[in-house]
């Protein structure tokens, strides 16, 4: 029998019973549902609402269970299993057959919306610690992997066009602080987390003397939700938990993306790790970048996911809804997905190996010491519009002949402005361009190694 079936005559259609069922989804906040529920038998206990006893036994009870949820989805019976609603219902299913009437008593002065308000934030405190944890390990390594190539000169792009030139390390930096900015997502919605709707009952709290600082006490919480409407029906925190992740993968995306470029035959800038690549069916000589384009696929999903909350939750009236029983799959998905690809993205990038000769070489073409010399003229007395008009008709010589800036004769730059002389050369050195770019935040070995100090210092 449900839960709420006292109030119905008409048989329940067994079609929407399977169509109702969230237990397939919700069954992996069942340790949630278990602490939420031993905090709220506490609380009930200590304040005279349940005698002692009872109180007492689904205590022992619940903590028993709390050693192993999990057997909770084995000793039922497929069919029993089959008939069970939601999470909430297979505890107090569990508790009841267990105890029996007191096991019915678990449930006083408490809603399932209230319930699960707490079961999702407790969930997702959990999980996105874990999250947390994965990003500090995800920048730990682009620190290190930075640290050992401060002097590894690569091309820099706009437009996807060759700009000026950088180091590896430069390069790795600003994924770490793509993933530090991530890591401040995170804590923002683990605070927003830290709110404790239990007690809010279904919209209106209870008749009952419940102490809800006592619950939020006991469950970890600093603080409790101060209106109970708002309570059962704020999912602010899940749209906050979806862009939090959509920004993560919406990095990744990018990072894959340039290892996929970097590491083709027509770059070959980077080799990626053999455990996470793969062949051809057909052509033996292939190596495939399969894990970062999962990454840059699956992240359409998660970020999919995230508009699709927000249409979810737009006009929904006040208090709870049955809507909101579809905020839970589409979350969990994106919160294994995004787990799953920052784990292994992290794994990919401590084994990449970067082609220093080849990026170095790389940095001949393109003319990126263009305004490196453009800076010459300028420490000559020119103002940088007419030294940067000078230089252009430079390379448009270099595209001519194909050759690069450093290659033309001192004659022939001296046709353009008598200005430079021979130590034009060691000016603009590839090498040169990049030390004297010793700017906070710059490409500069100095500056990298600044940059990377800072990392440590705030990790």
């Amino acid at each position: 029998m449900k839960l709420w079936q006292a109030r119905f005559s008409d048989t329940y259609d067994a079609d929407f019973h399977v169509y109702n069922r969230s237990l397939p989804v919700d069954q992996r906040m069942l340790e949630s549902d278990l602490t939420g529920s031993l905090a709220h038998v506490k609380m009930l206990g200590k304040q005279g609402i349940l005698a002692a006893e009872e109180a007492d036994k689904l205590v022992a009870a619940l903590e028993e269970l709390l050693k192993e949820p999990t057997v909770l989805l084995t000793e039922l019976s497929p069919e029993q299993l089959a008939e069970v609603e939601d999470v909430h219902s297979l505890v107090e299913a569990a508790l009841t057959a267990r105890l029996g009437e007191t096991g019915k008593r678990l449930h006083t002065a408490r809603s399932r919306n209230d319930q699960v308000a707490v079961d999702i934030r407790l969930y997702l405190r959990t999980r996105f610690e874990e999250l947390a944890e994965r990003l500090q390990e995800a920048i730990s390594v682009l620190v290190e992997r930075a640290e050992e190539h401060t002097a590894t000169i690569m091309p820099g792009y706009t437009h996807l066009q060759m700009a000026q030139p950088v180091t590896f390390a430069h390069w790795l930096l600003a994924y770490a602080q793509m993933m530090r900015r991530d890591l401040t997502k995170v804590q923002a919605v683990l605070d927003e987390l830290d709110e404790c709707p239990l007690g809010a009952g279904a919209l209106a709290t209870s008749s009952f003397p419940v102490d809800r600082e006592y619950t939020a006490e006991l469950l970890g919480f600093s603080r409790v939700a101060q209106n109970s409407l708002d309570a059962v029906s704020n999912r602010d925190f899940v749209l906050s938990a979806h862009f939090a992740l959509s920004m993560i993968m919406l990095h990744l995306s990018k990072l894959s993306e340039e290892l996929i470029t970097f590491s083709s035959a027509e770059f070959s800038f980077v080799v990626l790790p053999d455990a996470y690549s793969t062949g051809s069916s057909m052509m033996p000589q292939k190596k495939n970048p399969d894990l970062p384009e999962l990454v840059r696929g699956k992240s359409a999903g998660v970020i999919g996911r995230l508009q699709a909350a927000f249409v979810l939750l737009k006009a929904l009236p006040l208090a709870y809804n049955k809507d909101l029983q579809e905020d839970k799959e589409a979350l969990f998905t994106s919160l294994d997905v995004t787990t799953d690809s920052l784990t292994l993205m992290t794994r990919l990038l401590a084994g990449v190996q970067p082609q220093a000769e080849r990026m170095l070489a790389a940095t001949a073409r393109g003319c990126m010491n263009a305004t490196d010399l453009a800076d010459y003229l300028v420490g000559k007395g020119y103002a940088f519009r007419d030294a940067y008009n000078v230089v252009g008709q430079i390379v448009q010589v270099c595209v001519a002949k194909q050759c690069a800036i450093e290659a033309l004769p001192l004659e022939e730059l001296r046709s353009f402005s008598e200005a430079f002389t021979e130590d034009v050369y060691d000016f603009i050195a590839i090498e040169n361009c990049v030390d004297r770019r010793n700017v906070l935040g710059g490409p500069a070995p100095e500056a990298v190694l600044a940059q990377i100090e800072w990392f440590k210092a705030n990790s």
